[in-house]
């Protein structure tokens, strides 16, 4: 009979809560990585979905997802004016908080060029894509409004005509689509009492200027919508996706539009690149530190494990070599324990997490890359563990047998 089986089998209380503990640690560190795997794939999700091969943002900005981005209107136009390029859309993109039910609801709002973009590329769980300008939305799952449902959102509200899922921002908040001009709206609303100060100030100022003395009628705009006024443009959106024909030279797109003064041109790799290196860059660095230090953590853990186990079984090992076992024999039993100890760990911590992870607030993406990266691991922790024991084994003498 294999010594190594007989022995769990005779301490099988304690093997089986020690196989427990590591494979909750295992799972830990197998949870890091799936953190770190959902917190790139949240970030860099737009980016790779919506379908851009260059992001027109503010000049000297690294675009919305990074920072606030402001370009005008017009550059779409501007945009459509270089050679090469098939389609340019709007984007306005930002996060609000507002109580539903309640309880606290944060949302990403992101804004679709309508009716070019009517987000026919968003994965739906139900309903239907944007089928009008205003007042309709489609909303990730996590943010936990049902198909038909209506949220108020500034002085308007929204019908939920659609459902997706894992469509996160960077920061785990569930995304919300709608139209361009309805996510211009929920931005910049502003509540009435502000905008009848401003209309006043208005006509104060224009009071006290020469212009208004000159010619009273002058005033009478001060009382209309900001929008209706002809020196005041629309509001600004975040960036501008520009769609390159598949024959254009997408360098030579860029340099033109590098050179317009008011933006800065990124391509999709560059902004996906900056998302990684900014927005994730702490959190990478800090759970790699953490695997690390838990990977160090369960090889420690596993070889005291080891150790112990191997004072138990001193005598033992004494009366194998009195009756002429060879080194292989003991070495065996001792490395064929760690491997057991390290498989059924990871087994463990494999099958708890699948049903663990999915409770999670954020992500938790395991890949079948990782999952052979960490049993390799496993692998080598359990045979480095089980040095210790090997080499308090070739310490025992047989004469120990007869003490």
């Amino acid at each position: 009979m294999n010594l190594a089986f007989k022995d769990i089998r005779h301490n099988l209380g304690r093997f089986a809560l020690t196989t427990v503990g590591v494979g909750m640690l295992l799972m830990i560190v197998m949870g890091m990585g799936g953190i770190y795997r959902g917190i790139v794939e949240d970030a860099t999700l737009l980016v790779d979905n919506v379908g851009s091969d260059l992001w027109l943002v503010q000049r000297n900005t690294r675009g919305p997802f990074a920072e606030i981005s402001r370009v005008p209107s017009n550059l779409v136009h501007r945009a459509y004016a270089v050679p090469g390029v098939v389609s340019a859309r709007e984007f306005v993109y930002h996060t609000i908080q507002r109580e539903q039910d309640g309880k606290p609801l944060r949302i990403a709002v992101l804004g679709l060029s309508w009716p070019i973009d009517k987000g026919q590329w968003i994965p739906l769980t139900g309903g239907r894509s944007l089928g009008q300008n205003h007042f309709e939305m489609v909303a990730d799952q996590s943010l936990g409004l049902a198909l038909g449902e209506t949220i108020d959102l500034g002085k308007e509200s929204y019908t939920i005509v659609g459902t997706t899922k894992s469509m996160l921002s960077a920061g785990g908040d569930g995304i919300a689509f709608v139209t361009v001009t309805d996510a211009q709206q929920i931005q910049f609303d502003t509540p009435g009492e502000a905008v009848r100060l401003e209309r006043a100030s208005r006509l104060a100022r224009g009071e006290q200027s020469d212009l208004g003395n000159l010619q009273p009628a002058i005033l009478d705009n001060t009382n209309k919508p900001a929008s209706q006024l002809p020196a005041i443009a629309r509001p600004q959106m975040s960036a501008v996706l520009v769609s390159v024909s598949p024959g254009a030279d997408l360098a030579k797109v860029k340099e033109a539009m590098s050179g317009w003064g008011d933006v800065s041109v990124y391509t999709q790799s560059q902004q996906r690149d900056l998302l990684l290196k900014g927005t994730v860059d702490r959190a990478r660095r800090q759970i790699g530190l953490f695997r690390v230090l838990l990977t160090l953590i369960a090889a420690i853990i596993m070889a005291l494990i080891l150790y112990t186990l191997t004072l138990d079984k001193i005598h033992s090992i004494a009366l194998l070599k009195l009756i002429g076992a060879p080194n292989r024999v003991i070495l065996g039993l001792i490395l064929q324990q760690a491997l057991m100890l390290g498989v059924a760990g990871f087994g463990i911590a494999y099958l708890v997490g699948g049903k663990l992870f999915p409770m999670f607030p954020r992500r938790v993406i395991l890949t079948q890359t990782d999952l052979f990266q960490l049993a390799l691991i496993v692998v080598g922790i359990s045979v480095v563990s089980s040095l210790l024991g090997i080499w308090k084994a070739m310490k025992v003498t047989p004469n120990e047998a007869l003490s």
